[in-house]
Formats: structure tokens, sequence, C-alpha cells
């Protein structure tokens, strides 16, 4: 966890000169002034391997604004515990002040205000950066930059390169390995293509040839740094075809398999390996669960649920890390190991502060090389908004909550249901609404938006089959991700029952009236899983939707009413 002197510099020093009265009124000038590179990076040299792990990039490649959840509920054994504890309460668990830069990069609490002072986060440049410094301090020989997966979806210029600009920055930023998920959403004959020319391998001990049951990928990588063997295990997600098209990676079968997870780790121990780390996209809780049953995992780098955690969670032995999203924070792991054990470890969640830390002027120039064939169209104007626009969080937000009215409106429909998805940026009241804020939150290979009619009964199944996903208490049977958005109709939800009872009091909002289990209703919606949907690509939604509505104002959703 970060030191007082690490992270609260800021606080500290502008409360000297201010008062406390400046807490969430700070000018950036300000902030910049009291946050340095090296309060943020500096670290003492401790143990001989160093371990650097992003995850869940989603194609961002720019700073941004990310606001965290208000709402990221645990059930069955894991409620209450982290990451499943945000704004107050996080602040409280992990001893951190409000209105400082932690509070700001790690909760949703004053948002707004805190975004304004402190400015946006993230930027590959800004990571290569804190990358090449690492290895500079360490030295190339001791460190290990591991990439979680979700890296080559989730923005315009990825969907235009099929991944390609992604592949080029982590290149370019010297990543030794990877995992994936989101990959494997261009299909079967790009992952391969993509695979063949990377300089560094996707590691994936849990899929297999559907039809000869082999490994389809290589299951871990062994390093040597600091005179250590560091076995590097991955784990891609584990619910693909399930939670994306399974007609775009027909030949692949995929799942936790935790017994693959067991022989890979004795394989690598048999080939010398003193430090296993498991790069997982599992998501947190399927991880945690993994590390209390599988024996000698020294780190798990976990990723999927887009947490992001200031301390390790020790699970027995192992270290469970939790990085983030979006290319706002850097995990840093220092591993002291001798006589082929782990002895001790220091760890640090470094913040992405883009006001902070000084670009790298090599990736940020090839950054912008990428961008600018589409630069043009990235910047059109759509509109602007006047509330803050993000997505994260179990239910509604605000951004999932304009689609759906784009929805409701351009398909003319009764209901819209839009995908509970982690990834999409955020926007601050006052911003213009561009191309790329819009493609930030939908980009995707199979963006077609739907118009159908579905029963009452229907859309409650759907309802509930999302909602055991998320709230399964066993979570071996999550799949990460949150509640579908649904605009057009309220209904009320209560996580802590079983499948088929946490859903009730459907109502549509244009009447009021109950939904009616055996009424057909118009339902528009994205983002199918079913091969031969038909309907315009999302985006074109919403920006037809924006050429009417030009000025938005979304209030906070009050139409899903959560149990407890």
């Amino acid at each position: 966890m970060f030191s007082r002197r690490d992270f609260l510099t800021a606080s500290v020093a502008l409360a000297a000169i201010f008062g406390p009265g400046m807490h969430g009124r700070w000018s950036q000038a300000a902030a910049q002034q009291a946050l340095t590179e090296d309060d943020l990076l500096a670290a003492e040299d401790f143990g001989n391997v160093t371990l650097l792990h992003v995850t869940d990039i989603h194609a961002q490649m720019k700073p941004l604004y990310f606001r965290e959840p208000s709402v990221n509920l645990g059930v069955g054994e894991v409620e209450g515990l982290p990451p499943h504890v945000t704004g107050a309460d996080f602040l409280k668990m992990f001893n951190l002040t409000p209105g400082s830069p932690e509070a700001y990069a790690l909760t949703s609490v004053d948002y707004v205000s805190l975004a304004k002072a402190y400015g946006k986060m993230g930027g590959l440049d800004r990571v290569a950066t804190i990358v090449k410094r690492v290895r500079a301090e360490r030295g190339e020989d001791k460190t290990l930059f591991l990439d979680g997966g979700d890296t080559w979806q989730g923005s315009y210029t990825a969907n235009e390169t099929a991944g390609q600009d992604m592949v080029d920055v982590m290149h370019a930023l010297g990543t030794d390995a990877m995992t994936a998920h989101w990959e494997f959403t261009y299909g079967t004959d790009r992952v391969n293509e993509i695979v063949e020319q990377l300089r560094f391998p996707l590691l994936a001990g849990n899929i297999f040839d559907d039809e000869w049951m082999e490994p389809a990928f290589k299951a871990y990588e062994i390093f040597e740094r600091g005179g250590v063997k560091v076995a590097v295990l991955g784990q891609a997600f584990p619910y693909t075809p399930i939670a994306n098209p399974r007609w775009m990676i027909p030949n692949w079968s995929f799942g936790i398999r935790e017994e693959e997870v067991v022989k890979n780790i004795a394989a690598a121990k048999e080939e010398g390996a003193e430090v296993i780390v498991l790069l997982s996209h599992n998501g947190f809780d399927v991880d945690r669960k993994l590390a209390s049953r599988v024996e000698g995992i020294d780190v798990l780098l976990s990723g999927h649920t887009h947490d992001a955690l200031p301390e390790p969670v020790m699970i027995g032995k192992t270290m469970l890390i939790a990085s983030g999203s979006n290319g706002k924070f850097v995990s840093r792991v220092d591993l002291n190991v001798a006589d082929g054990a782990v002895k001790g470890y220091r760890y640090r969640l470094i913040p992405v502060f883009s006001d902070v830390i000084a670009p790298d002027p090599e990736t940020a120039a090839l950054i912008d090389r990428l961008r600018a064939p589409y630069e043009d169209e990235l910047q059109r104007e759509l509109g602007r908004t006047d509330s803050l626009l993000y997505r994260r969080g179990n239910f509604n937000g605000t951004f999932d909550d304009l689609i759906c009215q784009a929805l409701l409106a351009e398909r003319d429909a009764e209901i819209a249901l839009s995908p509970g998805f982690r990834w999409g940026t955020s926007l601050l009241p006052g911003q213009a609404i561009t191309v790329e804020d819009v493609h930030n939150a939908c980009s995707m290979t199979y963006p077609e938006a739907y118009r159908s009619t579905m029963s009452g009964q229907l859309v409650k199944d759907i309802l509930e089959d999302v909602a055991d996903n998320l709230f399964n208490p066993d979570p071996y049977y999550q799949q990460g991700g949150d509640m579908v958005r649904v605009g057009g109709m309220g209904y009320r939800i209560d996580p802590a029952k079983e499948i088929g009872s946490r859903i009730t009091e459907m109502t549509l909002l244009a009447t009021g009236e109950a939904i009616d289990p055996a009424r057909d209703y118009v339902v528009a919606g994205w983002a199918s899983v079913n091969e031969g949907t038909e309907g315009p690509p999302i985006w074109d939604v919403v920006e037809a939707h924006l050429q009417k509505n030009p000025n938005v104002h979304v209030e906070e959703n009050q139409s899903v009413k959560v149990a407890g």
C-alpha cells in the first residue's frame, strides 16, 4: 500500500498552503505542484525480482477519465470483502483521506471535483515512462512486464485496425507475456494471425482445441530474472464462449480447469521454477477461490473485473493483486527470492496521473502516428453533456442510460437492453461528446442494434440469468461484468436470493403498468451473441440520437431498486 509520503504528499502540502477547506476545489496547477513523478515512482531497492502488471486496458492509449464504481456488491462469503467495498467505506477500510489523490484514483467519492483537480489518468506513453524507469533502476534482468488481457479491444482505432494498434504499442512497451479475453472477439483467424507476429507469448493454459483436446496456446513460460527462474502461467477468461459469441471461436474449448493449473505448476517446478506467477483473466472472486484451492502460486495477478486495490489480498501464501483497468494503474511487486522460495515482498499500486508522470517521447510519437489517420473522425463533436457520464457499477450508469435512451428512440422500442460491460470511459459535466467517446463505450466486433419482440417472461428470464452470472454465491459460476442495463423499465432486485426469484416489481415506465409475463414487448438491444443478428451498429444509433438531442442531461437512475 502507498505510504503517507508516497501518496498523500499533495494533501499535506496543499493543506499547509491553502488550508483544509481546499479539499475538492484545488486547481490543477496546485495539484501538479504538490505531486511529483518521483513521489509516485521512487521505491527502495528490494529483492531480486520485480513484476510490473497492467490489465484491462481496453485499447485506451490516451489519458482519460474513468470513474470507479459506487456499487460493487459481493454475495456469500465475499460480502463486505474487497473489492466489494466502495466509496466512503473503501476509504475507511484502507485508511485513505477524503479529497486526496488516492481517493480520486480509487473511488467515486466527490469524483467530478477531484477529477477537475487532479486531471486525467492513464496514457500508455505514461505507462512506458514507468516501465522504462523501473527497468533502468532495477535492471532488465530483474524485471518482468506482464499484460493481463483485454488489451486489443475497446476503442475506435482498435476496431479499425483489428487490434493492431495495441499490438504495436505493447511491443514498444517491451511486454514479456500476456493472456486474453476480448482479444478472442476478433475471431480465430485474426487471433492466430496476431499471435504469429507477437514478440512475446500469449499464455492460456486453460484453452484447448475442441476436436483433439490438445492445448491451443502455450500454458506457461519460464523467465530468468535476478538469477531466479520465474514461471508465468497464463489463464484466459474461462467463460469466453458464453459471455461472447461462440461462433467467432468455434474450435476452442475454455474453462477454469483447476487441474490444468495444478499440472502446469508441477511441470514448471520440475523445470526448475522457483517462483510461480499466475497471470489471470478469471475475475477477482474466481481467482480468490482458485488461490484457496490450488497450492504453489506465489503471485496471482488478477484481471477481468477491473478492480483496483491498494494492498494485496493474501490467500494463504498467495499474493492476490488487482491492478484496475484502462491504464489507470501499474502494479509493482518486488520479490526477495532465496533458496528457491519467496522470502519477502514489497507492493505498490502506482496511479498513472497523466499530468504528473511525463510521457515517454518515443511511445507518445508512436501513439500519435497510429491515431493520425483517424484523428479528425475521433475528435468530431456529436454533442455536449452537462451530466457526469460513466458506466462502471453493478447497475445502470449514466452513459448506459444515454445508450438506452438512443435505443428506445431510434429503434422505436418500449424496452431497451444494454450489456453491463465494465469497459467504457467517463465524461465530466461540460465536456464535448466526440465520436471517440461514443466508441470508447461501444466499439466491438458484434455491435448490431437489434429490434425484436419479447414476452415479459422472457425479459425477466434474461435479467435473472444475468443476475445469477453476477451474484451467484459460488464464484466459479460468476462470469464477471455487471447487470444488463435497462431502459424504459424499472425493477427490484435482491442479489441474496436464488436464480428465478431475484427480480420483482418489473414496471413499464411509460405507463407505470406492471410488466405482463404473457404480453409481447418491443425490445431493442445490442451486442447479441447470436450469429446473424441484424441492425445498425450501436454507435450509429447513439450518433443519430445525439444529432436530435445534442445537449445531454442524464439524471442518476432511480428505476432499479436494490434490496438491502
